[in-house]
């Protein structure tokens, strides 16, 4: 398998290799380093791990993007593997907290509201449905709130593991989203504060359930979040964890979803009814967020609830995010 290269000045990444532990690795110019082996060329804290680097990342970063610009025109004799010799797993591979912003892209929801036939519109055609969809989530943008929720840390897996479809699943459906990972405690930010508390951005794909999403037994009581999106390897994560400085504007990324190499999902960040910063805001007003924290900023247009085609063994997704790479799942049964 080719391995997805990079365009920055450097990745961080959750390797391990011939049977090594996991570790913290630097990907310079297509190869990798354990960030521990750099100890001797620059002050960096936590390098045993991401999670680690995060602790303190300003203070990491001030170090390690020079360090990155000088590795990428001298290795300096240092042992780096090239990509073809490590094994990936998620960036983070055990993120503090999950938070995820439900329903958060204007087409997404659209959509949504136009396939769903119980959806109250008296007697419009599916023009006048999207037109009225439209101006509902207009209004929302302008004099709403975001919608989150929590997943488990235990759904993450690496960008190139299976999925394991559960037992007696009906319609496992992909949710490509871009992945927001925290570098600096927030508490009651502001939204125009809220972006300097991010490290960087990931790929993620929010794998849903669909048929639990609703509790038959008791619909008063909403979405049942834990059933519907928090089986092993729900959440697969990653390639890379590319620092935020290298990014730019989270609301200027393309992200594209295939389905054993159809386009399934193609939309940009800037459909966001709310923006990254918004969505950080709101969190951070109830909750305090603290460094390797992942915010799942919402999924595009494209689902599989919009195609009625849901995921299956054998299937193979690959989720692609601008200036963040590309992940690769093949989809099993569980067993």
């Amino acid at each position: 398998m080719t391995h997805p290269s990079i365009e920055t000045p450097f990745a961080l990444g959750t390797f391990s290799a011939a049977g090594s532990p996991r570790f913290a690795g630097l990907v310079v110019a297509n190869k990798v380093i354990a960030v521990a082996a750099l100890a001797h060329l620059a002050p960096l804290r936590g390098a045993h791990s991401v999670l680690g680097l995060l602790e303190d990342w300003e203070h990491n970063f001030a170090h390690l993007d020079p360090l990155a610009r000088q590795l990428a025109a001298d290795d300096c004799g240092l042992a780096f593997l090239t990509l073809d010799q490590v094994q990936y797993h998620a960036p983070v591979d055990l993120p503090r907290q999950i938070f995820c912003s439900g329903a958060n892209y204007h087409k997404h929801v659209v959509d949504l509201i136009v396939d769903d036939p119980q959806f109250e519109t008296d007697g419009m055609d599916n023009t006048q449905r999207r037109a009225y969809a439209v101006d509902l989530m207009n209004k929302r943008a302008r004099e709403g709130k975001p919608f989150v929720f929590n997943k488990v840390a235990s759904t993450v897996t690496g960008p190139f593991d299976p999925i394991i479809i559960p037992a007696g699943a009906k319609k496992p459906d992909w949710e490509l989203e871009l992945g927001v990972v925290i570098g600096k405690p927030a508490y009651r930010v502001s939204r125009d504060q809220a972006l300097e508390h991010v490290a960087g951005y990931v790929v993620v794909n929010d794998l849903t359930e669909r048929t639990k999403v609703f509790r038959p037994d008791i619909p008063q009581m909403g979405m049942d979040w834990l059933s519907s999106k928090n089986a092993p390897t729900f959440l697969p994560m990653g390639p890379y964890l590319v620092p935020a400085a290298y990014v730019g504007n989270p609301q200027e990324l393309q992200l594209t979803l295939r389905l054993n190499g159809q386009v399934m999902q193609d939309e940009s960040t800037a459909d966001m009814i709310f923006d990254v910063a918004r969505i950080i805001e709101f969190i951070s007003q109830s909750v305090q967020l603290l460094p390797g924290d992942l915010i799942c900023s919402g999924s595009p247009s494209g689902n599989g609830t919009h195609y009625n085609r849901f995921l299956q063994a054998g299937d193979l997704m690959e989720g692609t995010i601008a200036k963040l790479g590309t992940q690769r799942n093949p989809c099993i049964d569980d067993i």
